[in-house]
C-alpha cells in the first residue's frame, strides 16, 4: 500500500493459482499501525480471492500470535487450537 508516495504496507497471496491459496506477509510499517492499512490490504486480497479463486478453493494463513481475531473478521478461522494455522473455503453463492 502506498500513501503519500511512500510504501507503508504490503500483503501477498501465494499458491498454485487453482485451488490452494495462502495469504502471506501482511506487513504494515509501525508508524502506520491502527490506521486501517492492514484492513485495507486484507480487503483487497479477499476481493481478489472472491473474484479469481474457484468455488471451494482453500485459503490458508499462519497468523502471528494474538492476531487471530483480525483474520476472523474475514471468515478465516482457527480450526486447530494451540496452532496459528487458519483457513477458509471460498463459497460462490
Amino acid at each position: 500500500m502506498i500513501l503519500n508516495e511512500q510504501i507503508v504496507g504490503m500483503g501477498r497471496i501465494v499458491g498454485d493459482g487453482a485451488i490452494y491459496f495462502y495469504i502471506q506477509d501482511i506487513v504494515v510499517h509501525p508508524d502506520y499501525h491502527n490506521k486501517g492499512i492492514g484492513s485495507e490490504i486484507m480487503n483487497r486480497l479477499v476481493e481478489y480471492l472472491n473474484t479469481n479463486a474457484p468455488d471451494k478453493a482453500f485459503v490458508g494463513l499462519f497468523a502471528s500470535q494474538g492476531k487471530e481475531s483480525f483474520y476472523e473478521k474475514y471468515d478465516i478461522k482457527n480450526f486447530a487450537p494451540n496452532m496459528t494455522g487458519m483457513f477458509t473455503v471460498i463459497s460462490k453463492k
